[in-house]
């Protein structure tokens, strides 16, 4: 084996990939990369390109935009079970360069590093960057990794985005197949699915460490709460006959605080709170609030639902207040596999750092593929007190280059035992 080249061949690929994809952006002053624009196709060809110069054996685009390498097993293997990794390379609005990106290029990186070794695993290895996870520019989150485990919901292909562009116009002017969206199938040989993602949260840079090991991907309730009372003159309706919509959404947000502030890992979020046509000097007749409701348990999470229910209701009985509540999503939370995540514990042990178990608050492609295979992450620390999907978002080449050796030693475990 020759020497390597660099002494952080995996941070320091991460970090000059990602400063080259962000210059693809849909706006000129800020990183935004939403699904099918030029700057979003640029970035699909960029990343076929990395694949290509790191020795990947095969480089395609899918049906529906995502960039697909794999790395074949060592000669000899009999029917070689199929390992996958990936995260998503479309961002949010005015986004960071990490999100979802990071564990695209780490992993090309360390299939750099393994063909630079002449090194062959006893399982294929593939490298998935999912078009799109987002959901900014037509909604509906998790369109790439729906598509590529069969899952893509064809009635997606009539969704308009603000221009009124079809979705399935977007995908044939970029050449893609929106008829073969649908007919997709995972591959049958697939065993486990792994994500390495930012943090998106502080947990870790307040522990002082590189690494986290993620137990279970919160399941997300997301509500929709109308509250209707009676508009008035502000300064003729005395204080005791008032029926003010905006004091109840007061109160419901925060009793959201308090209730979610009950359990480790449960968290509670009033996004949005509006008043409809709304006046200075108008006691507010009607409100509108979303509830946004996570935890890695679905049962701890239901619970909080309910209680958040009956509290609502009381104070909207007790202010005279009528209210309707729909609920928008449900998300399952998805467990990660814990024999998988015994392995990587070991794999960040290894590095010389102290081990920590953490949940994941956000979503990921991981959920999409825990449906059909045990999935596991490993998280890698934000910096800036972890603010994500933001341009203050960053890490460290330090902190990709241990990660990309423990996803080394994780691949190389995790082969210890697969068949020959």
């Amino acid at each position: 084996m020759s020497t390597p080249s660099s002494t952080a061949p995996f941070g320091d690929a991460v970090m000059a990939h990602a400063e080259a994809l962000a210059r693809w952006s849909d706006h000129p002053d800020n990183l935004t990369c939403t699904y099918l624009t030029p700057a979003h196709r640029a970035t699909a060809r960029q990343l076929q390109a990395w694949m290509q110069e790191a020795g990947f054996d095969t480089v395609r685009q899918d049906a529906v935009g995502n960039v697909i390498g794999r790395y074949r097993a060592a000669p000899g293997c009999d029917e070689p079970m199929l390992v996958a990794t990936g995260s998503h390379y479309d961002t949010v609005r005015d986004g960071g360069k990490y999100d979802g990106r990071l564990g695209i290029l780490l992993p090309i990186a360390v299939v750099a590093e393994l063909h630079r070794r002449g090194e062959r695993l006893p399982f294929d290895f593939e490298v998935v960057g999912f078009a799109e996870e987002e959901g900014v520019r037509y909604g509906g989150s998790f369109l790439g990794s729906s598509a590529y485990i069969g899952a893509f919901d064809g009635a997606q292909l009539d969704r308009q985005d603000a221009d009124g562009i079809p979705l399935r116009q977007a995908m044939h002017d970029a050449g893609l197949d929106p008829a073969g969206a649908a007919g997709q199938a995972v591959d049958s040989r697939l065993r486990h699915y792994f994500e390495v993602h930012i943090e998106q949260g502080p947990v870790l840079q307040q522990r002082g460490l590189p690494l986290g090991v993620v137990t279970s991907i919160a399941g997300c309730v997301r509500r929709r709460v109308t509250l209707a009372g009676a508009a008035g003159h502000a300064g003729t309706t005395p204080m005791d006959l008032r029926r003010d919509a905006a004091c109840a959404a007061a109160e419901i947000v925060l009793a959201v605080e308090a209730r979610c502030a009950q359990a480790p890992g449960l968290v509670g979020t009033v996004g949005m709170l509006e008043v409809p046509g709304g006046s200075i000097n108008v006691i507010p007749g009607a409100c509108h609030l979303t509830l946004d409701v996570r935890a890695a348990q679905d049962a701890e999470r239901d619970r909080a639902l309910d209680d958040l229910e009956a509290r609502i209701a009381e104070i909207c009985a007790r202010r005279r207040i009528e209210w309707t509540c729909e609920e928008l999503m449900r998300v399952p939370a998805t467990p990660c596999a814990p024999s998988h995540q015994a392995l990587w514990r070991q794999a960040v042990a290894k590095q010389g750092v102290t081990v920590l178990d953490l949940p994941s608050g956000a979503g990921h492609d991981a959920m999409l593929l825990g449906r059909v295979v045990p999935a596991s992450m490993l998280f890698v620390r934000c910096g800036n007190g972890g603010v994500s999907h933001n341009p203050q978002e960053t890490m460290t080449a330090a902190d990709a280059q241990l990660a990309g050796q423990a996803v080394l030693d994780f691949l190389r475990a995790f082969g210890a035992d697969a068949p020959r």
